[in-house]
This record gives structure tokens, sequence and C-alpha cells, in this order.
């Protein structure tokens, strides 16, 4: 075991997982102390390094593309105190943080994992149910639907037509911007049904959230990065869609109608075809055997 423990969190690994753990100093962000420990697979790193400094160095984390919903919809714009791959590091530690990149390192190259994009999330996300509220409205995602509430702040445009709930199969996908500056941030969900190609404004917006840059807009993130975790994952190839039943009747050899249920079986069990799916498909392959 390898571990380094600083006021900003402590980083622990084992081998096989690097376990993060927020600390309680002041530097720590809202939206790290809510989603606490993270348990980073090795085989969701595309590296890792250290960046010393005068008096504070950096422990930083590389996924690898796609692996985690969080990076996924924040797209590299957390602030160091949010980010939780990110960890501050004295100056009279950084010996004990070279060593831990080096154990890191070499456990990467002796199982030889990957470091390219992948096409599933390799971390499962932030936790559900998940309430936040901040900027003109309340996000609450349970995970099978997302409801949007307003508040006082929001304009009336916007707010006249009430709460909104959207089930998951609905959400196409999920927006999330920082306020920058004079710029305001949001968090939007694009619907697949219904909703204009070009979005109004966050503040007009009835699928979006508008913020302002205050210490609970990070959290919005959270939101969305769970919704993310359970939508379709962009990187995921596109399977071929299962024969119908006439196809397979124009094939009645036994080994290759078997071969056929193993693979439906295959698609059933890695989600690409649904329940409903799967069992029509199976039945059309029965009853050729």
């Amino acid at each position: 075991m390898t571990e380094i423990i600083q006021k900003d969190g402590t980083w622990s690994f084992d081998g096989d997982v690097i376990r993060i753990v927020p600390g309680g100093d002041k530097g720590v962000g809202l939206l790290r102390q809510t989603l606490g420990e993270v348990a980073v697979p090795l085989d969701a790193l595309a590296g890792i390094s250290f960046e010393p400094g005068r008096k504070t160095g950096r422990l930083r984390l590389r996924l690898r593309d796609g692996a985690d919903p969080l990076l996924r919809i924040t797209g590299g714009k957390l602030a160091d105190g949010s980010d939780p791959y990110r960890l501050a590091v004295g100056g009279d530690r950084s010996g004990v943080a070279e060593y831990f990149v080096d154990e890191v390192r070499r456990a990467m190259l002796l199982e030889q994992t990957g470091t390219g994009p992948v096409d599933r999330y390799l971390l499962p996300g932030p936790p559900v149910p998940l309430t936040v509220g901040a900027g003109d409205g309340t996000v609450t995602f349970d995970g099978e639907a997302v409801r949007l509430e307003w508040n006082w702040k929001t304009e009336d445009s916007k707010s006249s037509g009430g709460a909104r709930t959207l089930a998951l199969a609905d959400v196409r996908a999920v927006e999330w911007l920082p306020a920058v500056g004079l710029e305001n941030g949001y968090l939007r969900f694009r619907v697949a049904v219904g909703a204009p190609a070009s979005p109004p404004a966050p503040k007009y917006d009835p699928y979006a959230v508008e913020l302002y840059g205050f210490r609970k807009d990070p959290l919005m993130a959270l939101v969305g990065a769970a919704v993310v975790a359970r939508l379709p994952h962009p990187n995921a190839p596109v399977a071929d869609a299962p024969p119908p039943a006439a196809e397979v009747a124009a094939a009645p050899d036994h080994d290759v109608l078997l071969r056929r249920l193993r693979e439906l079986g295959e698609l059933h069990r890695s989600g690409v075809l649904t329940d409903e799916e799967f069992s029509t498909a199976k039945r059309a392959v029965l009853q050729q055997l």
C-alpha cells in the first residue's frame, strides 16, 4: 500500500485502485466534499504526474477519455479546488509524491493498461438520488427522472410553465458550463423530442438552470454527471440489429441457430438489446430448432 496524506486530501494505492479522499482544508471545494471518496481503477488511468513548486506542488491524475462521466461533462473546466484528481502537496512531501507516481507508473507498465479512449464508463459517477439548488433553480435526479424546479430568481417566461420532469429516456445530452467573469454558466438538458435545434439562452430555457458563479454552482456538475453516467456512452460501438425471423428461417442449420442464440444473449447482457427485443429474437430462433 502506497499512501500520501495532506491537508488537501489523502491518496492511497493498493496496486489495483487509487482511492481519493478529500481533506478538510479550506481550499477543498464543495464539489469534492460532496462527492466524497473516489475509487479510480488502474485501467481508467491515462497517466499520473507530480508538478513540484516552491512551496506547494501538484499531484495530478489523467484519466482515459470517456472513463469518467464527471470529466465527460466538465471537459477540463473544473477549478482546482473542485477537481478530485488534483492534490496539493507540501514541499516537504515532494519525495513521497514522486514515489507515489513511480509506484502507479510501475503498476501501469506491469499490467500493460491502455491509455487511449474507452467505450464505457469505468467509474460509476455520483450516487443518486441527488438534489442540488443553485442559480435560478433546483435539480433532482433519482436515477430514472430529472426534475427542474424554479425559484424567485427565475425569469417569468421560464417559470410560468411550472416545474419540469424529464424521463431519463427523453434526455439526449447534458451540457454544463461554469460561470466565468461576467458570463453566467448553466446546466442544460437536451431533450430528444420537441426542443429546438438551437435552444434559447439558459435564463429563458425551461430545460436549463442558469448559474451565477456562487459557491454551490459546481454541485450542478455532479447532477449532470449522474445523468450522463446513465445515458448511452458516446464512444460505444453501434451494434448490428438482430436479423428478422425470415432471415433466421432461411438458415435452419442447428449449429448456426445455437451460435445465433449465444450472440443474442451477449447483445442482451451488454445492453444493446432490450428485454423485449431479446425475447422476440430468441423466440424466432427457437422456433427453427
